[in-house]
């Protein structure tokens, strides 16, 4: 695979060490807290990354955890704001029905730094530049408009101006952002917490159609990431799990966990073989 320059990323890692490992974070919305449920399996097994990414919910994940939050501090983050109304705000609907600036000032407050260089881990945040049709990775500039611009889903949120252009969430081309980091680790795991619910039933709702037609887009776009990557966990439990249902944040936490376990217990299995 050619060498990607991911802006910012090059400079903190010039090479790529043996055994150096790297994890991948998907959107999905509120089913994006099994990441932290992820994160914990991967610290019971011994398991720490060199670099990290992340697209729309699995970027707030990846920027959290490299700025070195654990996953009990990035829970209790959550469960003290436990209602979508907590994150977003209402707008004229002319370029989205919602806009973040709630979230904004939340995220700001949860994070020690703001800018990327400045975290513990290097850190990848994906988005979708809408203006050319291309995939942004950054791995510097400020943290928060840029972890927002990866979170905004088309038509749900206001797309974000970063120096001139418009971005809208990563998950409309790449929902699982192994792309960004595969030439910078040597073993890389994908946390994709979006699996397609095959159950679904029609509503006639703005918001739940863009979502459903989000969620077709995202899974049509994962195959190439997912064999990017070396290891992939995907919690099929999560498909009963709304992606604004932010009260099931320990059970989605929980889910990612044990996921996380079977598959690196398996993993553990088969290099002892």
């Amino acid at each position: 695979m050619k060498a990607l320059n991911i802006e910012g990323i090059f400079e903190r890692i010039s090479f790529m060490r043996r055994d150096s490992v790297g994890f991948a974070f998907s959107g999905g919305g509120a089913r994006g807290f099994s990441h932290i449920g992820v994160i914990m399996a991967m610290e019971k097994f011994g398991i720490r990354p060199q670099i990290v990414s992340g697209v729309s919910a699995g970027s707030i994940a990846a920027v959290l955890y490299a700025a070195g939050l654990s996953p009990l501090d990035m829970r209790q983050c959550f469960a003290d704001a436990n209602k979508f109304a907590d994150f977003r705000e209402w707008t004229v609907p002319k370029d989205g029905i919602f806009k973040l600036s709630k979230f904004s000032k939340m995220l700001e407050s949860w994070l020690p730094v703001r800018n990327l260089e400045d975290l513990r881990i290097p850190c990848v945040v994906c988005a979708t530049n809408l203006d050319r049709g291309t995939q942004v990775g950054w791995g510097k500039g400020e943290i928060v408009p840029r972890v927002v611009a990866s979170c905004s889903i088309p038509i749900v949120f206001r797309p974000v101006t970063i120096n001139g252009a418009h971005y809208v969430d990563g998950g409309v081309l790449h929902n699982l952002p192994a792309w960004a980091i595969r030439d910078y680790c040597d073993i890389l795991y994908g946390s994709n917490c979006s699996p397609l619910n095959k159950n679904y039933k029609y509503k006639d709702s703005l918001i739940d159609i863009a979502l459903r037609t989000y969620h077709l887009t995202t899974k049509s776009n994962l195959g190439t990431d997912i064999r990017l990557c070396d290891y992939v966990i995907t919690p099929r439990e999560l498909t009963t799990h709304g992606i604004f249902d932010l009260s099931a944040l320990d059970s989605a936490i929980r889910i990612g966990y044990e996921s996380a376990c079977s598959v690196l217990e398996a993993i553990g299995k088969a290099r002892k073989q």
